[in-house]
């Protein structure tokens, strides 16, 4: 009876303390919200000891009651939207789309996401590139691309050969500087004396490059025009080249007027022509009334008319000629009276050279009425004469200036005897 009355006892005891857990459980239960039983499922699901297997829920009147039923019940709270475990396909249809491989699960339940391959999103913009390659307007672009590059080689071509002719006229114009001044022209013993410059200024040098460059395109034109009279042309046509050779000789007395107002001595010294066109050199260049004597030569037939006019136009030039040579002896006899003034003291002596330097300033305006009376002369004859008699004046005056640049070349290379042992 003891023994009987004491197993009651605790029975009665531990039914007591299991309604005590099951009424705890259910406050518990009822004072958490949705979000801690969530996270609770969540921790629960991830490595569960032994397959689970979900049991309809027990209805039951109170709404506590029957939520802590289901978990007990379950094991956990499960969402509807979450598919079933053991394997089994959830019933909500997909959403139309492409195929997503589905997802692999290890052994303890977790799942293991595909990963995509980067190779899908390449195929999509190599597609892409070559739809846009085949686009009419992409390929004009590229073709538009591809041959302002080749004209931009062909430019820079050119400029890179220009650049070099240029370096090969400078290093010719050096030697002759160099050779100038073996001979005596710059003196001076080892060294710059002043008023001596060892090299010409950066302007003469670029005049000399580009009387050197207006020689070579004026013996061109002279070849072509020449070609031209040989062969039956329109007097249109053969204009074309007599007014070419007439912008020529413009281009040449612009070059000569720009280096005049920077060096007027080294126009007049005529270092920049040939040394057999220096003996015939006046004022910076050719003699006009030389000129057309040299034209009557090689122009003929002339008309009585032409004739009148060309001798009325010589008789002027000479006149004129007369007055400029008048002018600059007076200047050069002006300049060397006042370098040769005696007893210049130095406080005075600037003021002697200020006085000669505006007597050099005005060789400059000579200079400047020979170019334009050159330029007269030629558009002169040019209106005296035909088409046909003003391109074979022009051929004549070209072929006479190329005869004494040979001339100079010949001498030059010609055969010296050796000196003697005495001499």
């Amino acid at each position: 009876m003891i023994a009987s009355s004491t197993m009651s006892k605790e029975s009665a005891s531990s039914y007591d303390m299991a309604e005590f857990d099951q009424s705890a459980i259910f406050l518990y239960l009822d004072g958490h919200d949705q979000a801690s039983i969530q996270e609770q499922r969540q921790t629960l699901n991830i490595f569960p000891s032994q397959p689970m297997h979900v049991a309809e829920p027990i209805p039951a009147k109170g709404g506590g009651m029957g939520m802590a039923t289901a978990l007990l019940a379950n094991g956990n709270h499960s969402s509807p939207k979450r598919p079933e475990q053991g394997g089994q396909r959830s019933l909500v249809p997909s959403p139309p789309g492409p195929s997503v491989p589905a997802p692999k699960e290890n052994k303890s339940g977790v799942t293991i996401a595909k990963k995509e391959t980067p190779s899908s999103g390449g195929k999509g913009a190599g597609s892409s590139d070559q739809e846009r390659v085949k686009d009419p307007k992409t390929l004009r672009r590229l073709a538009q691309n591809r041959e302002a590059a080749r004209k931009s080689r062909l430019r820079k071509k050119a400029y890179i050969q220009q650049l070099e002719t240029s370096r090969i006229r400078l290093s010719q114009l050096e030697q002759q500087v160099q050779t100038a001044r073996v001979q005596g022209v710059f003196s001076g013993t080892g060294g710059q004396l002043a008023g001596f410059p060892s090299a010409p200024s950066p302007a003469v040098a670029i005049f000399d490059i580009e009387y050197a460059r207006w020689v070579e395109e004026h013996s061109k034109l002279m070849f072509q025009l020449r070609a031209a009279l040989n062969e039956p042309l329109a007097d249109d046509q053969l204009q074309g080249f007599v007014n070419a050779a007439m912008a020529q000789h413009e281009e040449l007395l612009n070059l000569k007027g720009a280096i005049a107002r920077v060096d007027v001595f080294h126009l007049l010294s005529g270092v920049w022509a040939s040394p057999t066109e220096r003996c015939f050199l006046w004022l910076g260049g050719f003699r006009p009334s030389e000129v057309i004597k040299v034209m009557l030569k090689h122009v003929e037939p002339l008309s009585e008319g032409q004739i009148l006019g060309i001798y009325n136009l010589q008789q002027s030039l000479q006149e004129r000629e007369e007055a400029l040579s008048h002018g600059i002896d007076a200047i050069q006899q002006n300049i060397s009276d006042i370098v040769a003034a005696p007893d210049v003291a130095p406080a005075t002596f600037m003021g002697h050279m200020s006085l000669a330097m505006n007597k050099v300033a005005s060789m400059e305006g000579l200079v400047r009425q020979a170019d334009g009376l050159r330029q007269q002369t030629l558009h002169k004859l040019n209106e005296i004469l035909t088409t046909q008699q003003a391109a074979r004046c022009l051929v004549a005056i070209a072929d006479y200036f190329h005869r004494l640049r040979a001339l100079s070349t010949l001498w030059v290379a010609r055969p010296r005897q050796e000196d003697g042992p005495g001499l």
